[in-house]
């Protein structure tokens, strides 16, 4: 890696808690800076065994079929990002006086570490719902601007293996989970974006309170912005209790028209009022609305918040507005599938949250909602009071509909439901046909699950495919 000689891991004994991509990312990286590494994996499976062969031909110890004991001598425990913070092993690091932390700890660690290169800063992105969508946007604009770049961290190739890797870059666009987050204490970026604060992920940082304090910490640091969503105040309290450098600035966007030291819209314009001259009086037009693609509202937002980002670290206009139009997003991301007998029909098999999916409906009126799946803790009356106005009908499905379907006979009583009470291969195939007897001509049907897909579906991308399949062959059959 041309990184020998680096002195502070040589002879560290290092244990890695998981057999995952980031953790043998850090693996091979650590063990290559001349660290003595452990990888610890509670499986003992075929598979487990697989990856093992990797870190163990790197001269890298693997250990499974036990997570939870601590090896003798562990100087420092990296973490991958789903462990909880009470797994056994952590609390044995805990007893033993060892630190924890992740692969993008790490990584921040090591960002000086290859001779004769300047450490690229790091543009830094958390939220509930569209950290990636807007990490992407993000790089595209800092492609725009000529700048050498990729979008790293909780999205693509590991972080570790960016900073060591041979090419060098001017900036990265980073995105950030809450579990990152919760293990990289010493992360400081450039400007960083708190997309919004939802309910998500309860069961593993224990209350609202820890997971929104995880978020906040990507602000902590901050050398030239903080960026919050001016309709969600949570996210400006975040940037309020940070310690940040002195002269960063709170920077907002808003689907409205923006005030000074903001970002918003403008009949149909994304406007800067935060990084022009005299913002009291004057605004930059950055790009138009029909730049976003799609142009939904929470998906303007995101490209609000690339925006703010990409302008604090100096980005000219053009590139924003140019960064914008080359954005194509990920599939399953309120993709558009095909129209079929005057009905839309639209993927958003990410909405995996109760956040994300009430930002999806509000893009589309009249809707049918397919919903349902793992629901990770939530409940979903203020999802239903806040969408009922647009729905024409719902199509159930997945282990906890149940808790839709009263959130809907609450809330939503004149809405017809229908609950499929099955978990075959051709579920989603009965749910796109029953939602398309319950649609008109000039209806949506939406697919916005607000639930995690693993009950039913390996992961939500094998789920949206499903829905994709599904609207094709309802297709053919009214051809």
């Amino acid at each position: 890696m041309g990184s020998r000689q680096v002195t502070p891991w040589q002879g560290m004994n290092i244990t890695v808690a998981g057999l995952g991509v980031s953790g043998i990312s850090a693996a091979r990286a650590l063990a290559g800076l001349g660290a003595s590494v452990t990888v610890v994996d509670g499986g003992d499976g075929e598979g487990h065994r697989a990856k093992a062969a990797e870190p163990a031909d790197l001269g890298v110890s693997v250990r499974l079929g036990d997570a939870e004991t601590l090896p003798k001598g562990t100087d420092l425990v990296v973490t991958s990002p789903g462990w909880k913070p009470d797994s056994p092993l952590f609390a044995a690091a805990a007893a033993a006086g060892v630190d924890v932390v992740g692969d993008v700890e790490i990584a921040w660690q090591l960002r000086g570490s290859r001779p004769g290169r300047t450490p690229a800063p790091w543009l830094a992105i958390t939220g509930t719902n569209g950290k990636t969508t807007t990490t992407q946007m993000l790089a595209s604009i800092l492609k725009a601007a000529g700048l050498r770049t990729a979008a790293v961290g909780n999205i693509g190739t590991p972080i570790i293996d960016v900073v060591l890797g041979e090419e060098e870059y001017d900036v990265l666009a980073v995105e950030l989970s809450s579990y990152q987050l919760h293990w990289a204490p010493s992360v400081r970026a450039h400007s960083a974006a708190v997309l919004n604060l939802a309910p998500d992920h309860l069961d593993w940082h224990g209350s609202m309170e820890a997971y929104a304090a995880d978020k906040g910490r990507i602000y902590e640091g901050n050398t030239v912005a903080c960026v919050y969503n001016v309709a969600d105040p949570a996210t400006e309290r975040l940037v309020e209790g940070a310690d940040v450098v002195e002269g960063c600035r709170a920077i907002g966007f808003t689907l409205g028209a923006p005030g000074p030291s903001m970002l918003g819209v403008v009949d149909g314009i994304l406007v800067d009022r935060a990084f022009v001259e005299n913002r009291q009086k004057n605004a930059q037009e950055l790009a138009e609305v029909s730049d976003v693609t799609p142009p939904a509202p929470h998906n303007i937002a995101n490209a609000l918040a690339a925006a703010a980002l990409a302008r604090a670290f100096g980005v000219p206009p053009r590139a924003v507005r140019d960064g914008l139009r080359d954005f194509r997003p990920d599939a399953h991301r309120v993709a558009y599938v095909d129209e079929v007998a005057g009905v839309a029909y639209v993927d958003d098999s990410k909405a995996t949250n109760t956040h994300a999916a009430e930002a999806s409906l509000a893009a589309y009126e009249p809707v049918v909602w397919i919903a349902g799946g793992l629901a990770k803790g939530a409940t979903f009356d203020e999802l239903v009071q806040k969408s009922a106005a647009r729905m024409r009908g719902a199509v159930l499905i997945g282990a906890d509909r149940a808790l839709i379907a009263e959130a809907l006979a609450r809330h939503a009583p004149d809405v017809p439901v229908v609950d499929l009470d099955r978990t075959d291969t051709g579920a989603m195939l009965a749910a796109v046909r029953e939602a398309a007897r319950l649609a008109e001509p000039g209806d949506t049907v939406l697919l916005a699950p607000a639930c995690a897909s693993m009950d039913m579906f390996a992961n939500y991308n094998k789920r949206g495919d499903a829905f994709a399949d599904a609207v094709r062959e309802l297709a053919a059959e009214s051809a």
